[in-house]
């Protein structure tokens, strides 16, 4: 029996007021968009929220990876009100205003890139990838884009290229971007990768005198929470010295404190041109940014970056106080209990069943592959969809990730209380017992 302090599910789902608005929902808004849950929300608080009949959930999803420092975090909100008795919006380009430039000084300051550093914002990180790639041709003056394996970067024409899951990112969307070449990218648990096969690939696929830029997730997000060996970051900074490309670490999940460091890519011992971060920075105010070395940022010529609304200030207020955040309720720390916490309940979990096929992750970027068979590690997805399935409809929201769908991830608020985490997990542990029983 789960003891059930921060969880309530007192209705059918979704209840009768969630209901109306999915039959709306139904009429008026475009198929391609659907939901993941079974309720709509009505208020949140920290790593719980609630629908608009009463029925509370712990979010393990994070508002998909967004909400490091929880929902409606209080200096947030407090900002973001501030913001709205001054001015709501100006195009930066257009009329300037501090947040923006205090914001970039703040996320430099953070940035562990020597020499000078600099920053531009915009909007999503699908936003932040493509504009790192314009960046990255500019100073090159080359054209071709090395992507990898099990990558997501994105739903835009060119990130959409550079995502490897065509479906359903992919399906009717064609054509798509040329000069996009992928790698293969080391997957621990299902190949072995040398740096060696990585070059000869490039070098099968492209001229290397025509590569502008390499783009990397130095923790593979939705591509299922793979951590690459330690050889390999440092493998792609050496091949893009020896050829003379930009390196850019795509941060947008597995950045901002996610993992336990600042950027995922501080643990591996290696530098890159160009960092992407969006989704967290914001504290689920839209806002994505480009942060890198001086020389490579300046190449672009005066207006061939920006938006509308690109690092517009309510959300430029708002990750202001996130990164503050960071230093006065240490955050990072904190990730790094939430993972190990979790992680534990997952290991216990691939203890007793053996379609758990593998723990792994860094920080609080926690994942669990499911298996039909740990011997020829076939891929367990509709077991893991049902399993989340499970958990959601009784108080706990776990997203699945993976080029096969298998993987159960974990994206929480840092914020998350160890009793919240331990109801949640027990939760988990219900709907591992009741698929596999």
């Amino acid at each position: 029996m789960i003891e059930r302090r921060f969880t309530r599910i007192q209705t059918e789902l979704p209840g009768p007021k969630s209901a109306a608005v999915f039959a709306k929902k139904a009429k008026y808004v475009a198929v391609p968009i659907e939901t993941y849950a079974p309720f709509v929300i009505d208020r949140s608080e920290g790593a719980i929220v609630e629908d608009l009949d009463g029925n509370r959930f712990i979010d393990f999803s994070g508002g998909w990876g967004c909400l490091n420092v929880g929902q409606r975090n209080a200096r947030v909100i407090a900002a973001l009100k501030d913001q709205l008795d001054h001015f709501l919006h100006t195009d930066f380009t257009a009329v300037p205003y501090a947040p923006f430039v205090d914001l970039a000084e703040l996320l430099v300051a953070r940035t562990p890139i020597p020499g000078e550093v600099k920053a531009a914002f915009f909007n999503s990180g699908a936003e932040a990838v493509e504009n790192a790639v314009k960046i990255a041709r500019a100073y090159t003056k080359r054209k071709a884009v090395l992507v990898f394996d099990n990558a997501f970067h994105g739903r835009t024409l060119l990130a959409m290229t550079m995502t490897h899951k065509a479906n359903p990112y992919k399906m009717g969307f064609g054509p798509f971007a040329p000069d996009v070449y992928r790698l293969p990218y080391p997957y621990p648990y299902r190949n072995d990768v040398t740096a060696d096969d990585i070059e000869q690939r490039l070098l099968s696929l492209v001229d290397p005198s025509e590569v502008a830029v390499m783009v990397v997730e130095p923790v593979i997000g939705e591509g299922g929470f793979i951590v690459p060996p330690d050889w390999f970051l440092p493998a792609l900074r050496k091949l893009a010295d020896k050829y003379g490309f930009v390196l850019v670490f795509d941060e947008v999940q597995s950045g901002i404190g996610r993992t336990g460091k600042f950027f995922a890519f501080e643990h591996f011992n290696v530098i890159p041109d160009l960092i992407c971060v969006a989704k967290s920075i914001g504290a689920g105010v839209p806002l994505s940014g480009v942060i890198g070395k001086a020389t490579v940022m300046d190449a672009p010529v005066p207006n061939g970056i920006g938006g509308t609304y690109g690092g517009n200030p309510l959300a430029c207020r708002a990750a202001i106080e996130v990164l503050k955040a960071f230093d006065t309720d240490n955050l990072l720390d904190r990730a790094v209990h939430v993972g190990n916490r979790i992680k534990g309940h997952f290991l216990r979990l691939q203890e007793r069943y053996a379609v758990v096929g593998d723990v792994r992750g860094l920080g609080a970027m926690i994942g669990m592959e499911l298996v039909a068979d740990r011997a020829t590690k076939q891929p367990a997805k509709e077991l893991a969809g049902e399993i989340a399935h499970h958990a959601l409809r009784n108080g706990a929201i776990f997203p699945t990730a993976g080029l096969y769908g298998n993987v159960i991830r974990v994206l929480v608020s840092l914020v998350i209380t160890d009793d919240q985490i331990d109801e949640g997990m027990a939760i988990l542990e219900d709907a591992f017992a009741a698929n596999l029983s």
